[in-house]
């Protein structure tokens, strides 16, 4: 294994056999389509689990699948059989969507090899690879969590760093609401953006195939969007979600400052003592 966050399907499929390697298929419904049901019922990859992002949560917070505190993570983990030491692949069923969300968590809970699947269930399935309906057998195992409170950050800290410019912060929202020209799919909340923020509609990060864009690309993006690779950056998105494809993306540039605004506009745009910008104010 390399440094690099990402692994390609022909890797997945040449160590499926592997002992130490543990694959989950991760899933959150897109906002838009709350009702979508998983394929996983019916189709993943052999010898994956199913990491519900929605259920492996923080179930006392009233913003959406917020970071779980690390015996709950811990507890979760163990009963999908995920412990210390072992090669986690994250897949998701639309390529990239929740399955960067699944790695920075288990990243941020001490995981150390953790990937995901460049071009996710939609290209695995494309090339013919093997697909079940099987559950697998689950053997617990004990997985050490440790929060990496640096990874995370908080209502609080957004505030300061908008105040004091000590760090970048990049949202993966859709231009249009970033300029807060169209409605948020999320009830009651404001539209814009933070003061400050930058805009990178996580969409941009993706090839026509659903796969990664290279490291040259990636780098050209980012300082487009005016981001500067050797500054601490925060992303934030609607829920925390589709931040963790821009963290992605820098963590593959080698990035090293990085956290994740984990109530992102879920939590900025729902209340009244934030301050927002938006083209048409």
């Amino acid at each position: 294994m390399t440094d690099h966050p990402l692994v390609s399907t022909q890797w997945l499929a040449d160590h499926l056999q592997s002992p130490d390697l543990a694959i989950i298929n991760a899933w959150m419904p897109p906002v838009t389509h709350p009702d979508a049901p998983p394929v996983y019922p019916h189709a993943h990859v052999p010898g994956a689990v199913f990491f519900d992002v929605n259920e492996i949560c923080d179930k006392t917070s009233d913003l959406p699948h917020m970071l779980p505190a690390p015996h709950v993570f811990s507890s979760a983990m163990r009963k999908l059989g995920i412990g210390d030491g072992q090669t986690v692949v994250v897949y998701d069923d639309f390529g990239f969507y929740s399955a960067p969300r699944v790695w920075w968590t288990l990243r941020t809970m001490g995981a150390e090899r953790v990937f995901v699947l460049d071009g996710g269930f939609p290209k695995w399935r494309a090339e013919n690879r093997p697909v079940t309906d099987d559950q697998p057998r689950i053997v617990q195992s004990h997985f050490s969590a440790r929060l990496n409170h640096g990874a995370v950050a908080d209502l609080s800290q957004m505030k300061k760093s908008i105040q004091s410019g000590d760090r970048q912060i990049l949202d993966a929202r859709s231009a249009d609401r970033f300029a807060g020209t169209a409605p948020e799919p999320r009830a009651g909340l404001r539209t814009g953006h933070m003061p400050t923020a930058f805009n990178m509609p996580f969409t941009q990060l993706l090839n026509e195939d659903g796969t990664f864009r290279q490291r040259e690309e990636l780098k050209e993006l980012y300082q487009a969007a005016g981001i500067d690779l050797q500054k601490p950056v925060t992303t934030t998105c609607g829920s925390g979600v589709t931040a963790a494809i821009l963290t992605l993306g820098l963590t593959v540039l080698g990035a090293r400052d990085l956290a994740l605004y984990d109530g992102s506009w879920s939590e900025w745009g729902g209340r009244e003592d934030t301050d927002i910008v938006a083209d048409d104010a």
